[in-house]
């Protein structure tokens, strides 16, 4: 279901990161566009890494999908739930919401045909449990 998805045998986006990143630790790889004057990065040459250009980012309508292909939509409360799209939208459940509030989504989210993307569940929550006794 959900929107386009995007085709398999389409390439990886290429990652882009940031001048000498694996030189210093501390540079980290997010990108920062190279702006010095002598810098080769900048100028594009041969067997530098890559800096994004004009076609480099992915169509409007894909941009923020989730691999399965539905939008993702944050949700706090199972209210939210109510006027979501079962064939483009997928909830997520917020990080801040506790055990007795999730499990009140799945619950609803399962009674509207939603496709929840981190239900949790008894298996991560046996591991918690686990290494908290220990």
């Amino acid at each position: 279901m959900g929107l386009r998805k995007p085709s398999p045998n389409k390439k990886r986006a290429k990652k882009f990161r940031r001048q000498e990143w694996f030189r210093f630790k501390r540079l980290g790889e997010k990108w920062r566009k190279p702006r010095g004057r002598d810098s080769k990065m900048r100028l594009c040459r041969k067997g530098k890494p890559a800096m994004p250009s004009a076609g480099a980012r992915s169509p409007k309508a894909l941009r923020g999908i989730h691999p399965s292909g539905f939008a993702e939509i944050r949700v706090n409360n199972p209210r939210e739930l109510d006027g979501l799209s079962v064939k483009k939208q997928a909830v997520r459940i917020a990080s801040s919401v506790g055990k007795r509030k999730r499990e009140q989504i799945l619950i609803r989210a399962k009674e509207l045909g939603l496709k929840v993307l981190n239900p949790g569940g008894e298996k991560g929550e046996a591991e918690h449990a686990k290494k908290t006794s220990s």
